[in-house]
């Protein structure tokens, strides 16, 4: 869903007349509540079956959080109130902070989700909860709290790698969506210049990652030590999870080059944006199973697994219930999106909409 952020940062530098910012700004505008719904989904189900984990990156690592979180926050208003009568900031200055929302939103979730592979700086001292003076189970080990993750060459690769790949989407949903040819033309255009820094980023952080160290677990004693090789270990031993990743990252690659080489193709933001989804979900089950650390700290025993930090039987039990539901949502998703696009929108739909942004 964050094609949505990706295409906030080409307002400025796509359209290039007023219509086709309101055109831009519309065709995202009708879909940017899909992408905070998601966020604070993820979120509570997080919170609910691991909830040391949302305590120890949300309450330490909380400058990278509220960055991300204060991102999201300027996009609902910048959407909200641009178009609304007595706007006195105008509003090329609600457009100015979906462009920040864009940027730093894709690049911060990028870096966050890197220290996954790469570790961060906390301590878990779980027999501090007996402290009635300080109970606090978990602490982070420097001033910066998450923001010394910026500082990590390979982290960085991955959030230049998701910017790129936000971008690209976003160009592939223009093509699919708009009904303006000269918009459709700049997008093809456009489609080079991002989706060839994404797939170079992207290889680098995966070849850096899958052949360098990772957080093993003991399973016997639950012991975490650093292991040569350990993603790539993972994907031989998980041979599904290698197979998803592989077919998720040719669909995302058929989607872009399928759009740059043929001018009739505008489906590529189906295979792209269903091949995001597998391959990311594929990248977390490299740090989730065969007894890896998803959450690593560099005070190796402080590492977060499924096995030290998930919640209580009955919770994880009632979320699998939740779960079960999933099915429901994606079909919701689907016919509410349907709806919203029986045609493909052009600049005289967003002027004959009242609500219109």
């Amino acid at each position: 869903m964050l094609f949505i952020q990706g295409g906030q940062t080409l307002l400025f530098s796509l359209s290039k007349t007023e219509d086709e910012k309101r055109l831009l700004v519309n065709a995202l505008g009708r879909k940017w509540e899909f992408t905070f719904t998601t966020l604070v989904t993820f979120g509570g189900a997080f919170f609910a079956s691991f909830p040391l984990f949302y305590s120890t990156s949300f309450g330490g690592a909380y400058w990278v959080w509220m960055a991300i979180l204060f991102c999201f926050i300027i996009q609902a208003v910048s959407y909200e109130f641009q178009s609304k009568p007595g706007n006195v900031f105008g509003a090329g200055t609600y457009r100015a902070f979906l462009f920040i929302n864009g940027l730093l939103a894709t690049f911060l979730i990028g870096v966050a989700i890197a220290t996954f592979f790469t570790g961060s700086d906390f301590i878990v001292a779980k027999g501090n909860i007996t402290n009635q003076l300080a109970p606090v189970i978990s602490s982070w080990g420097n001033e910066w709290h998450g923001l010394e993750a910026l500082l990590n060459v390979r982290n960085l690769t991955l959030g230049i790698a998701v910017f790129f790949l936000a971008r690209s989407l976003a160009l592939l949903f223009f093509i699919s969506r708009l009904n303006n040819e000269t918009l459709e033309a700049r997008s093809r255009k456009f489609l080079w210049y991002n989706a060839i820094p994404f797939v170079v980023f992207f290889l680098i952080f995966v070849i850096w990652t899958l052949f360098s160290e990772g957080f093993a677990v003991n399973e016997a004693s639950g012991m975490v030590s650093m292991e040569k090789y350990k993603y790539f270990t993972n994907l031989l031993e998980m041979p599904v999870v290698l197979v998803i990743f592989l077919l998720g990252v040719v669909a995302v690659l058929a989607g872009v080059i399928g759009t740059l080489v043929s001018p009739k193709f505008k489906s590529g933001i189906w295979f792209a944006g269903v091949g995001t989804v597998v391959t990311v979900c594929s990248l977390l089950l490299l740090v989730g199973y065969n007894n890896t650390s998803y959450y690593p700290s560099i005070n190796l025993q402080s590492s977060l697994t499924i096995f030290n930090s998930s919640s209580s039987f009955f919770t994880l039990k009632a979320m699998s219930l939740v779960s079960l539901f999933i099915p429901v949502v994606l079909v919701y998703i689907f016919i509410a999106w349907r709806s919203m696009e029986k045609k493909r929108i052009d600049i005289e739909d967003v002027n004959g909409d009242d609500h219109a942004y």
